[in-house]
């Protein structure tokens, strides 16, 4: 277990009864905190989310206005990842919010988002859509944007990949203009050539 963890994060790591960490998310963690662009690329039920979640929630301790920004293929995966990330912050003593931004997203929920949420989960069709144009709207989340989580990676191929790529160069500059550089952290399924796929969407050298 990474000895800079905060307490309360590794209760809640405890309690799910997880005592020490792989390989991959030991190292994973470390590089994140680097602010290293990083892809994880392991079989399925292999502890990705921990790879992620785990530097993201601890920038959250140190930093309670750090925001970060959950990207997924699909509303499903939004909503089972939210559920379980909200479970971890609770148990780790963490205040700050997670909300899924979708088009199911209520009015109130939707405000709630722009105003108080730390991590935004969403997909890459409502950041195209419905984020990005009104980011003066999202400036709290931009100013403080440290870390996209981009899941799913290999599904991001082909055309739609290269849209992707697109959208990901307009996010960046976003984040800029609202003085912000966040660090990217893309998981997948076992892929032949993971650090390059990776490296050609967000357009930066990837570990």
């Amino acid at each position: 277990m990474p000895g800079s963890l905060a307490p309360g994060l590794v209760e809640a790591m405890r309690k799910r009864g997880i005592l020490r960490l792989y390989g991959h998310q030991a190292r994973a963690f470390e590089l994140a905190s680097q602010g290293k662009h990083l892809v994880i690329a392991t079989p399925t039920a292999s502890g990705k989310s921990l790879c992620y979640n785990l530097p993201i929630l601890q920038a959250l301790v140190s930093d309670p206005s750090a925001t970060a920004l959950y990207l997924f293929p699909t509303k499903a995966l939004s909503r089972d990842q939210e559920e379980a990330l909200r479970a971890m912050m609770r148990d780790a003593g963490l205040s700050v919010g997670a909300i899924t931004y979708d088009g199911d997203t209520p009015n109130d929920a939707r405000r709630a988002a722009r105003q108080r949420a730390g991590v935004l989960l969403s997909n890459p069709d409502m950041l195209h859509a419905g984020i990005m144009p009104h980011h003066t709207n999202w400036a709290r989340l931009f100013s403080n944007l440290k870390y996209v989580v981009v899941d799913e990676l290999h599904s991001y191929r082909g055309i739609f990949g290269s849209h992707l790529a697109k959208v990901f160069r307009r996010l960046q500059r976003i984040a800029r203009f609202h003085g912000s550089s966040p660090t990217f952290l893309f998981a997948s399924a076992t892929i032949g050539n993971p650090r390059e796929h990776a490296s050609r969407i967000c357009g930066a050298p990837v570990v």
